[in-house]
């Protein structure tokens, strides 16, 4: 058993209506790991121009996504290129219809406001309608709830609904997502991970430790034999 291969386009029996993100981008400032996929009915294909909006290169910030994330449909991410001027009385973005009106205008007055990268851990589920506001980071076992608005930080294993999107709970006490976090199971080679599904898939803790105990043997193993 060695599972699909990340680098599989529609890996749900091969229907359109899930992809590995990955192998949809085209853009180099998005960054997807391996096996993180989209579901939606219609579009998942389309993700890179209908679910990060307002990216512009111009801008310079990143949307990165690690491994093994789950993105319902609808998931969006909104980059800062979305962010209007919030200095002076106005918000109103007179500049870009030029015709003058683009004279006077300070870019500080945006590009000295603006948040930096958005940043996805690792084995993240996102639920339906879900949204990403500009230069969140979302840490790694995290899970945002459907139609949830997060405008700010995720802590690791954390439960968040609502908008403004809150933690309602941990999924773990706080030493167990510390064990989980330097386990990191989801940076394990491909073939270890199919290995280990009951461990990961389940709820012991110390069955994930001693997996990943034994991967240290193998690496051993092959230097060894090298």
């Amino acid at each position: 058993m060695h599972g699909p291969s990340p680098d599989t386009l529609h890996p749900f029996n091969g229907e359109p209506h899930t992809v590995y993100l990955k192998n949809v981008i085209t853009r180099p400032t998005i960054e997807v790991g391996d096996f993180t996929y989209y579901n939606d009915e219609n579009h998942a294909a389309e993700f890179e121009s209908r679910n990060v909006r307002y990216h512009f290169d111009f801008v310079g910030d990143r949307l990165k996504i690690g491994k093994f994330c789950a993105l319902a449909q609808g998931t969006t991410f909104i980059m800062s290129g979305a962010n209007h001027a919030m200095t002076g009385f106005s918000t109103y973005p007179f500049n870009i219809f030029q015709n003058g009106w683009e004279q006077g205008f300070d870019p500080a007055t945006i590009f000295d406001h603006l948040k930096g990268d958005t940043i996805v851990g690792h084995d993240v589920w996102f639920g339906t309608n879900a949204t990403v506001m500009p230069g969140v980071t979302i840490c790694s076992g995290a899970i945002i709830g459907a139609h949830a608005v997060v405008a700010s930080d995720v802590p690791p294993y954390a439960v968040v609904v609502g908008n403004p999107a809150r933690v309602v709970k941990l999924r773990f006490d706080e030493a167990t997502i510390e064990r989980l976090l330097e386990i990191a199971w989801w940076d394990w080679p491909a073939e270890t991970i199919s290995r280990n599904l009951d461990a990961i898939r389940g709820a012991d803790i110390e069955a994930l430790e001693a997996a990943a105990t034994g991967l240290g043997s193998e690496c051993d193993a092959k230097r060894n034999r090298a």
